[in-house]
This record gives C-alpha cells, sequence and structure tokens, in this order.
C-alpha cells in the first residue's frame, strides 16, 4: 500500500524522469500502481472511499434513546457519567472498554444533533478606550508578613488594549478599596481612557433593582474622573474577559517570582508593595509600543484625587471606644463624651475632632472585633487598679510577649499587688517608649537577679535610667585590604633576607 508521501514524490520524479517505470521504481511502487495515480492525479488518502456500515453490533442501540435524552435534559452530563449509571442500571452488560465508543457517539451526537454551543465574538479593542478591573485572591500563594499569613486581596486594574495593567493591595471588595485602587491605577497611568468595565461586584453595582444601577458613590468617583461605568451581566465573567485571563496570568507570574525570590516572607508590607511593583514594570516592560498609542488617545487626569474615604460620626463612649462599622477603636479619654469623626479609607481610618486629626489607626476587618491602645486609657487605669483583673479588653493590654511574661511573674510573686505593679510598668511604657521599656524587660527576664528588679519599682526606674545612659553602638568602619599590599611585602622580604 503506497503512502501520500510516496505520490508526491512520483509527480515530481515524473517531470524529470524519462520513463514511467523509472519515476515509479524510484518512489517505490509498481509501475502500474504509479499509472493508476498519475491518471487520477489524486492522493491515496482522497480515494479512500468513506465507510458507512458498523463491523459490529451497537451495543447501545437499545438505551441509546435513553441516553439522548439525559444528554438533551442535561448538556454538560459528561459520557463518563453516563456510562457508570449504566453499568449500575445494566450489571454484567457493559464492559470498561465500551466507554471510548460511548464518547464517540455522544461526542458525534452534539456536533450533528446536539444544542447549540456558546460563541465567543474576538472584540476589536481601540486604544485609550476601555480599561478593565476586578478583584482577585492572593491569599493562596501562601505570603507572610513578619512570618504570619497575610489574607489579601489585589484590585487589579488593565487596559484592553496595550495590556497595561497594575494593582492595589487591598483586604475586602469594598467601596475604599475600589476607589483607592482604580485612583491609584489612573495616577500611575497619568491619563484617564473613555469607559470603564467591571463585574457586578457590590462595591459599585447596586445588584439588589432589576435593572442593575451603579452606587451613588461609584457614580460621584466616575463623574470626577470623567469615565463612562459599564458593568457586565450576571453570571458572564467571559465579558469582563481582558482582566480575567490578566488574573490567571499574574497569578503564575507572581508565582514563579517568589520562587526565585526563593522566601514568601516579607518583613513588613511596604515590602510586599514594593514587590509587587517591580513585578508590575517588568511585566508592562514589553507592552510600550502598545501602551505609547494608548497615551497619545487618554484624556488629562483631574486637578486632584478624590477624597472617598467613608465619614462616620461615632460618640466616644464612657469606656474611651468608638464603634464604626460594628467594630470599637479606642481612642484618647480625653475626648469621652465628645463626637468624633471617623474617616473609613481602605487599610486604615482617622479620627477628626475640631478639624484636627487626633488618631490614625489600622483597620479591622470582620465585625464586632476591638482594638485597645493602652496608652488611650493607661493615665485611668493605674488609679483604678482593681478594675484590671475583670477588664473586659484586658488582652488587648498586653503590647508583646514580654509584657505578659512580665505580669505572669508579677503576679507568682506578689500576687496582691501585681496587677497595681504591672499598670506602674505599662505607664512608663506609655510615657518613655515602649521599645526602651520592652528592651530592658528582655535583660531582666533573663536573668534570675533580675526578677526581683521587676517587682521592684524604685530598682526597675534606676536600671531604666542605665539603659538609657548607656552608650550608642558605634559601627566602627573598616576598610578593604588590599590584597596586593602583600605581594609587596613577600618582594621586599625576598630582597632583604632571601627567598627561604
Amino acid at each position: 500500500m503506497v503512502t501520500d508521501q510516496q505520490i508526491r514524490r512520483l509527480y515530481k520524479l515524473s517531470n524529470t524522469e524519462d520513463t514511467q517505470a523509472i519515476a515509479a521504481s524510484k518512489a517505490g511502487m509498481d509501475v502500474k500502481t504509479a499509472r493508476k495515480y498519475l491518471r487520477a492525479r489524486r492522493l491515496p488518502s482522497e480515494m479512500k472511499a468513506e465507510r458507512y456500515w458498523l463491523t459490529r453490533p451497537d451495543g447501545f442501540a437499545e438505551v441509546w434513546p435513553e441516553i439522548v435524552e439525559q444528554v438533551r435534559t442535561n448538556p454538560g452530563l459528561e459520557a463518563k457519567t453516563i456510562f457508570a449509571s449504566l453499568q449500575r442500571k445494566h450489571p454484567d452488560r457493559f464492559s470498561d472498554g465500551q466507554l471510548r465508543t460511548l464518547q464517540r457517539r455522544i461526542k458525534r451526537w452534539r456536533a450533528t444533533e446536539g444544542p447549540a454551543q456558546e460563541v465567543y465574538f474576538v472584540q476589536e479593542h481601540r486604544a485609550g478606550e476601555l480599561c478593565e478591573s476586578d478583584f482577585t485572591h492572593l491569599t493562596e500563594l501562601g505570603i507572610t508578613i513578619g512570618g504570619e499569613r497575610f489574607a489579601h486581596m489585589l484590585y487589579h486594574f488593565v487596559l484592553t488594549y496595550s495590556n497595561w495593567e497594575t494593582g492595589t493591595i487591598c483586604a475586602s471588595e469594598s467601596f475604599a478599596s475600589l476607589s483607592e485602587g482604580l485612583q491609584n491605577a489612573l495616577w500611575e497611568l497619568g491619563g484617564v481612557p473613555l469607559l470603564h468595565r467591571t463585574d457586578r461586584m457590590t462595591a459599585a453595582v447596586n445588584n439588589l433593582t432589576e435593572q442593575a444601577d451603579f452606587q451613588k458613590n461609584y457614580q460621584t468617583l466616575l463623574r470626577h474622573y470623567g469615565l463612562e461605568g459599564r458593568s457586565i451581566q450576571t453570571g458572564r465573567p467571559n465579558e469582563n474577559g481582558d482582566v480575567e485571563q490578566r488574573h490567571y496570568r499574574l497569578h503564575r507570574a507572581l508565582d514563579q517570582a517568589l520562587l526565585l525570590r526563593g522566601s514568601r516572607d516579607f518583613a513588613a508590607v511596604d515590602e510586599y508593595r514594593a514587590f509587587l511593583g517591580k513585578l508590575f514594570e517588568q511585566i508592562n516592560s514589553g507592552r510600550k509600543a502598545r501602551l505609547a498609542e494608548e497615551m497619545e488617545r487618554l484624556r488629562p487626569l483631574p486637578e486632584r484625587r478624590l477624597d472617598t474615604a467613608k465619614r462616620v460620626r461615632s460618640r466616644v463612649n464612657s469606656g474611651s471606644l468608638i464603634v464604626v462599622e460594628r467594630n470599637s477603636y479606642s481612642v484618647n479619654s480625653r475626648l469621652i463624651g465628645e463626637i468624633v469623626e471617623a474617616r473609613v479609607f481602605a487599610d486604615h481610618l482617622e479620627v477628626w475632632y475640631g478639624g484636627q486629626k487626633m488618631e490614625q489607626l489600622p483597620r479591622l476587618r470582620g465585625r464586632t472585633n476591638y482594638r485597645i491602645d493602652y496608652r488611650h486609657i493607661i493615665d485611668w487605669l493605674v488609679r483604678k487598679p482593681g478594675a484590671f483583673a475583670s477588664y473586659r479588653y484586658r488582652e488587648h493590654l498586653f503590647p508583646s510577649s514580654r509584657f505578659r511574661m512580665a505580669y505572669d511573674l508579677l503576679r507568682a510573686t506578689m500576687p496582691g499587688h501585681c496587677d497595681r505593679r504591672y499598670l506602674q510598668i505599662l505607664e512608663l511604657a506609655a510615657k518613655q517608649g515602649e521599645a526602651q521599656v520592652e528592651d530592658a524587660l528582655r535583660l531582666l527576664l533573663a536573668s534570675e537577679r533580675g526578677h526581683q528588679t521587676i517587682v521592684d519599682k524604685d530598682a526597675f526606674l534606676q536600671f531604666l535610667k542605665r539603659c538609657e545612659q548607656a552608650p550608642e553602638i558605634v559601627d566602627v568602619p573598616i576598610p578593604e585590604v588590599v590584597l596586593s599590599s602583600f605581594d609587596q611585602l613577600l618582594r621586599h622580604s625576598g630582597v632583604q633576607g632571601g627567598v627561604q
């Protein structure tokens, strides 16, 4: 049996050789076969007749109507699942080797008689017209900050024409995160496209209405930058396809960059943020030509960023606490009874009173959580030491493990006065510096003699003063040694006394 490759060679040889016999011989076939294909001018594969008959009985003929009904009712049903159901329903009738036959039958039915499949229409992107954004989770990458798991998300922004992208670290899909992320992207880009498309995130879209409308805050943000907002249909993530595809590629690129780095732990969030910034620079480096086209068509930025922090008015209660979005924060006890304004940002909140910023606090996540700063209440707590033992938020009054170790030591040494003595140490930390007091506790806890110093108020104060007067560690510069100087010494030694 000859192949297509042999016949192609025969066609070439028939134009160069003197006879068909020679051409057939060189092509590796009988001369009669060669003449047949030269007359037909068709390849063997083109002359093969189609077979429309079965070579063996159809094992699924009796159950085929049932199978078709199942696939028509549930288009997502797999042939493997149907086959397993048939084996359970008809024991000893279908062998495992018939699975492939059923898969081919169902595949052929879907292509000839099945429902129409979804068609993806390739879109033509125009420079400077559309940007897309969405939130994506990065927690599964196993990133840690100071050894502790860092649960976070990324607000991801993409220009659909050039695929230029950037992102902002955030903790939740809130409007504050959306506002900060979008504004960061636009100011980093240096211009504003015409359209901004998102999925139906609740931070931007009011999904409670029959026809989804944009939230008022989001509308204000769009108006400030002159953007026209677009949202995708429910359950159609492919409509936001550019940013969805970039999610996958960014996750892979970030994972590879972390593998090259050799560690997924960062000393602080700022270090991780800088690492992400360098990664985006590398990713965008190959898109400069198309980005330049976009920059020519982008509209200018407004004069300033929009302050979109959520503002909450709250009265400071008798416990020196304010409640913001169902979480409680301590403020200075001087503000008890006053109404303050809390400005809620993506990762922190500011406490304002009388036009002056009084505090900037890390934002709590979730609900019914508490953040108590001992500095806000220590003045009155030392006057009421009996309240410490049963204080509801007592665990927040141990700034570090060494303070807790000191308290446990005091409770074992002087159980009747341990609360008062610990609060005195905490007051010193508030007034003279937490780092200095913690360092003193570290030194004293490391030695048995130091335990008595912690118990004795005056002795601890004297030790703290000595720590203050201790000279600072001075870095002594050591100049680099030039190795060639030793060669000179050896040569000089050889001249004076001879080389041994």
